[in-house]
């Protein structure tokens, strides 16, 4: 009986851990709008053992602020994230989602976008940063 119990729970873990939630689901590619208004860049630069080239921009859209890629190439990792950090590391950090460079990101409305100064791709699963690109403020 006890096996049995344990199988059960075993099967519902993976099973539960296979649903895709908020910030693990792939979001359709979607474009920035011609009339949003750019506020911060950035350029990548790789980590150790990492290849990445490429820009992030963060703009206003609509009352949203939303982040998106540009050229971006970076080496083929297990579980990388999006980050909107306060440093160059994952210190304190908002998870944009699931890293995928053809991706538009929505920026939650509660977050101060000008209290984070870099923008982190980072692999969640051995807490290995891949790149990382400090914004600036376009004038």
């Amino acid at each position: 009986m006890k096996k049995a119990v344990f199988l059960f729970a075993c099967i519902f873990t993976l099973i539960s851990c296979e649903e895709e939630g908020e910030l693990t689901r792939s979001l359709p590619p979607v474009a920035i709008d011609e009339t949003a208004t750019p506020l911060f860049e950035g350029s990548f630069e790789p980590t150790s053992g990492i290849n990445a080239t490429g820009k992030v921009k963060i703009y206003l859209e609509n009352g949203a602020h939303r982040l998106d890629f540009e050229d971006l190439t970076i080496s083929n990792g297990p579980d990388l994230k999006v980050y909107l950090s306060t440093a160059a590391h994952p210190q304190q950090f908002v998870n944009l989602g699931n890293f995928n460079a053809n991706n538009v990101y929505t920026i939650p409305q509660v977050v101060n976008v000008s209290d984070y100064s870099h923008v982190l791709i980072h692999c969640q699963q051995y807490n290995h940063l891949f790149a990382y690109a400090p914004l600036q403020r376009i004038q």
